[in-house]
């Protein structure tokens, strides 16, 4: 029996025992608020306390003895939990040793009083006047005990805290200073998080959970369970979800490397027939109507979210995108891994341009959105899908954002690694973006003076060198910042007109690129006196006829000489306009859709399109357009279209028999057309003036 029990069977209150308290330091109204609680009790309660309970006061006098005679104690309940925890220990041994067989004489008082107890607890069972004194004691005590326990928990909880918070500072720090770095190293460079996929993760660090979920929770027991993915998640505005056709195929695995595909069933391949024909209407209202029979075809809901941005509705084109995601992702493999970084895609296939287009436009819109730090996962994730191609050009992007998310060492580290076999070097957006991020870095505090002096001369050399190489970058980006150059930079040929006009056409689309993207991170009034800086010691170099100069100059003629088609179809995506302006004129004069732009020359098809009439020349073309405007069914070269029956093909004989006759009918009518002049005046003398 547990010694509260034998308290209250004997009548005791808690805290009864005699403490010495002349050993103790009260403040003077404690020691009057005792007195008046101890004077209540003795008077209400009629029990007197067992003088051999010597416990309790040999236990206090051997803690005072080690904490030492002038240690004051605020709360007389702490001291009397502590004797009642030695009791009921005492008990619980007592018990132990008689199950064990252990027959034992106790001499401490403390045994004794504890054996006596155990007498007296059977003759108060039978007392009244015992339940009647623990009742009064028991409600006494919670009303001088309320207060003083709400005081100790308030003040625990706020120790408690204060105490976490300070652990996790720390932990904080330790994580940025030392154990991030190490950790990353040890990941692959292209590792992908689960959680970094979900913009919701960046927004709750930023604003917290109740502003970004809002009355999410209070729905979550209403909604329907769908399957779980990882990219978006099911919402509740979307249409019912069906498989559309689409299946994820496995090709081959090599050396760990798993190469996947998609397929499109047959259904799915005449809804994909169905749309060329939308798009070749130039209508949207016929892709509208696609989507009401096939609410999760791709090519639809690109081509459809192009078109609601091109209006200004964000909301609904970054939907639609979300709607293709998901429904990319509910046909994924099971062995296919968006973290891996073994899973490939390629671009080749038609079938797969949707998932790397729908991806690419997905990260834009979280860009926009202001979650960076997503976006660069996204962008990981795109680039892991075939890092050798590189069909989108991701390494283009990749370096802005990681500076927007701050995501410096990531930066650094693609640089390192790559710059042995992929040049990075030679990429404006990389020479310039690298410089910043190490002179971003020197301006961190939690770094030693060594450190700062060590990475600010870093940044200092690789800003002189992206300024010796790529002169034609610094009057732009001036101009975007709204700068106005001093007079012997402007003035200076070496950044001047001639580098602008000098510099090859490749070349000139990767700056208009840079700059047009990136000019923003450099208006920061620090970033601009490390700019001016660095621009004084590179025109002090040019004068003094520095060989690295002459070497950057052979360099840039020799190279940039033309772009490959994925940095074209890089500007195309990006839609910036001082990009887009500088792509060449063989480019601009193609047919680009939403849904595929700029495709690859040597695209592998798993199935075609039915033969439909060819149109070569232009005059065709608008005759075609005029006639079928008239009789839908009219086809110039093949007759009437394909459809089955022998009375459809009979009647587009006789219809293309009666078109020849409107033809040649409309040839005699123009060839009898006869222009009348215009009848003269009769006063040719008439001063023009009177029109004014």
């Amino acid at each position: 029996m547990s010694s509260r029990a034998l308290r209250r069977l004997k009548g005791k209150q808690r805290g009864q025992e005699p403490l010495q308290l002349q050993d103790l330091e009260l403040d003077n109204e404690e020691e009057e608020e005792e007195e008046e609680e101890d004077d209540d009790d003795d008077e209400g309660s009629g029990v007197q306390l067992d003088a051999g309970f010597k416990g309790p006061s040999e236990k206090c006098g051997r803690k005072k003895e080690k904490m030492g005679n002038t240690q004051k104690i605020n709360n007389l309940f702490e001291l009397i939990q502590d004797i009642d925890n030695e009791i009921e220990n005492n008990c619980e041994n007592i018990a132990k040793e008689e199950r064990n067989g252990v027959n034992s004489v106790f001499q401490d008082d403390q045994q004794k009083d504890a054996d006596g107890e155990t007498e007296t607890t059977l003759e108060a069972r039978h007392g009244n006047q015992a339940k009647q004194n623990t009742k009064s004691n028991k409600k006494k005590r919670k009303k001088n005990k309320k207060p003083v326990t709400s005081e100790i928990k308030e003040e625990e909880s706020a120790i408690k805290t204060e105490n976490m918070l300070k652990i996790t500072e720390d932990k904080n720090k330790s994580l940025s200073q030392k154990e991030r770095p190490n950790n990353q190293d040890s990941r692959p460079l292209l590792y992908v998080e689960h959680r970094n996929l979900n913009p919701d993760t960046e927004l709750k660090r930023y604003f917290g959970a109740r502003a970004v979920l809002g009355d999410q929770r209070s729905r979550q027991r209403q909604r329907q369970y769908y399957r779980s993915t990882w990219i978006t998640t099911f919402k509740n505005t979307w249409p019912r979800y069906s498989k559309p056709g689409i299946s994820m195929k496995l090709l081959e695995t090599k050396d760990g490397v798993h190469y996947f595909t998609f397929e499109h069933n047959r259904e799915y391949q005449q809804a994909q027939f169905k749309f060329l024909d939308a798009v070749e209407s130039m209508d949207p209202n016929n892709i509208v109507v696609l989507l009401q029979t096939n609410p999760y075809h791709i090519d639809s809901l690109i081509q459809l979210s192009d078109v609601c941005r091109v209006q200004e509705d964000q909301e609904m084109a970054k939907d639609l995108i979300e709607r293709a995601l998901y429904s990319f992702e509910c046909a994924f493999h099971p062995v296919f891994s968006l973290t891996s970084g073994v899973c490939r895609l390629d671009y080749l296939r038609p079938e797969n341009r949707a998932f790397y287009l729908t991806l690419y436009k997905h990260m834009m819109f979280l860009e926009r959105r202001g979650c960076p730090r997503t976006a660069l996962e996204f962008c990981k994730l795109i680039l892991s899908l075939d890092p050798s191609n590189d069909p989108l050009c991701m390494l283009l992007i990749i370096d802005f954002l990681s500076l927007r998310s701050r995501e410096y060492l990531f930066l650094t580290r693609i640089y390192e690694e790559w710059e042995i076999h992929r040049n990075l070097s030679q990429l404006p957006n990389f020479a310039f973006s690298v410089a910043l991020c190490y002179y971003l870095l020197s301006q961190q505090d939690n770094l030693s003076t060594e450190e700062i002096t060590q990475l600010q001369a870093k940044s200092d050399s690789m800003l002189q060198t992206a300024l010796v190489m790529f002169p034609s970058v610094l009057m732009p980006l001036l101009d975007l910042c709204s700068i106005q150059p001093d007079a012997a930079v402007s003035s200076h040929e070496f950044f001047g007109n001639k580098a602008q006009i000098g510099q090859p056409p490749a070349l000139n689309e990767l700056v208009s690129l840079y700059v047009g993207r990136c000019h923003f991170m450099w208006k920061n009034a620090t970033v601009m006196v490390w700019l001016e800086k660095n621009v004084k010691d590179v025109l002090s170099r040019v004068d003094l006829g520095d060989p690295v100069v002459e070497d950057a100059e052979i360099k840039r003629k020799m190279r940039y000489q033309s772009a490959p088609r994925s940095i074209h179809r890089h500007v195309v995506l990006s839609e910036i306009k001082e990009a887009m302006a500088a792509l060449p004129v063989e480019v601009t004069t193609q047919a680009m859709m939403g849904f595929d732009p700029l495709p690859p020359l040597n695209s592998i098809t798993s199935y075609s399109r039915p033969e439909r009439s060819s149109r070569s020349s232009s005059g065709e073309r608008t005759l075609s357009l005029f006639f079928r405007s008239l009789l839908p069914n009219f086809n110039l070269q093949g007759g009437a279209r394909q459809e089955e029956g022998l009375e459809v093909a009979r009647a587009g004989r006789e219809l293309n028999q009666e078109v020849n006759r409107l033809m040649m009918a409309m040839r005699e009518m123009l060839a009898n057309i006869q222009f009348q002049e215009p009848p003269r005046e009769d006063n040719p003398e008439r001063d023009e003036e009177e029109w004014d």
